[in-house]
């Protein structure tokens, strides 16, 4: 069966992954890699430059995580698809990226086959999940599973707050963020004072660990 042309943008942050799904991916005569993101904030501007049929997002990455940067790429672009390549399958990960529109969420354990499949299913307008991650969706709403307390205090943060959250969390200080935000200093601080108010933490430390709480973070990190 013949397919369209379908374009495609990987982002992940590590280089050995977005190699080897190039290699896979471009073995497909109908799909074209047009660019690579090692970052959210990357993978945001690649898709506004390059307009891609989908990107292939890895959630755990720096400065913007995957969570947020198809947030703001589905809130921009609704003809983009994304489809979630992750080794995580956090629940609230789950909720929310579903909630938000994603197309697809497998695991980094899938075979080469399903990402083909989730692609396909994609640009169809269908959603394609892993098999481990159809059963979590199906217990969620069973189980009528309700947001904690602290998901609730995060939702609380607009788009611009959640960025200034998670470089804060990574070490970035006010003066970085406001360069790489292209913002002032003066908006970072209010940004900050914000989300201490909101989340209703009084230190950095605090804010550490509610972020590895939440999955925003690793514990590595």
């Amino acid at each position: 069966m013949k397919h369209k042309l379908i374009k495609i943008v990987i982002a992940d942050d590590h280089t050995i992954v977005r190699q080897g799904l190039r290699k896979l991916l471009e073995e497909e005569d109908y799909i074209e890699i047009i660019g690579e993101a090692m970052d959210g904030r990357q993978a945001v501007q690649k898709v506004q430059e390059l307009k891609p049929d989908v990107v292939i997002m890895d959630i755990a990455m720096p400065i913007l995580n995957g969570i947020e940067a198809s947030r703001q790429i589905k809130q921009s672009s609704m003809e983009t698809k994304v489809v979630i390549l992750s080794m995580h399958d956090h629940n609230r990960y789950i909720r929310e990226l579903l909630s938000i529109g994603v197309s697809g969420y497998l695991l980094k354990d899938a075979a080469s086959g399903d990402i083909i499949k989730a692609i396909l299913a994609a640009v169809k307008g269908d959603i394609y999940l892993s098999p481990s991650i159809s059963s979590r969706v199906i217990e969620d709403y069973v189980g009528m599973n309700k947001k904690t307390s602290q998901e609730e205090l995060y939702n609380t943060l607009t788009n611009r707050e959640r960025e200034v959250f998670q470089m804060m969390v990574e070490g970035y200080s006010t003066k970085k963020i406001a360069q790489m935000l292209c913002l002032s200093p003066s908006t970072i601080k209010s940004h900050r004072s914000n989300i201490m108010e909101k989340l209703k933490m009084d230190n950095i430390s605090k804010l550490i660990q509610y972020a590895i709480h939440l999955g925003i973070i690793d514990i590595q990190m």
